[in-house]
């Protein structure tokens, strides 16, 4: 059975710093290729950061040079860490797991909020 278990969610000030973390079990952590997404209400859940078996990392225009992604493959944990937050980071934050194969499937955690405000 596959679990993604996010956690380090909370409220933070404007400026402030979170790191996420997503446990993964069930899969062969170091074959999958980990993101994160978020979803603020009443808006789709969109792509934050990814960051593949290699090592590659992608990064959405709007977290750059603020947020860090990285993965540990000794503990099948990937994490987001978020710097100089602003409001607009409100949200869900996801972890998603989706192997590196022609047809592999993909995992989705069950979220952690982030809330950013004053």
């Amino acid at each position: 059975q596959v679990q993604l278990v996010e956690s380090g969610g909370g409220l933070v000030q404007p400026g402030g710093s979170l790191r996420l973390s997503c446990a993964a079990s069930g899969i062969i952590f170091r074959r999958y290729t980990m993101g994160w997404y978020r979803q603020a209400p009443g808006k789709q859940r969109d792509l934050v950061a990814t960051i593949t078996s290699g090592g590659s990392i992608n990064y959405v225009d709007s977290v750059k040079g603020r947020f860090t992604i990285s993965r540990d493959n000794a503990k099948s944990t990937v994490y987001l860490q978020m710097n100089s937050l602003k409001l607009e980071d409100t949200a869900v934050y996801y972890c998603k797991a989706v192997g590196e194969w022609p047809g592999a499937l993909g995992y989705w955690g069950q979220g952690t909020q982030v809330t950013v405000s004053s």
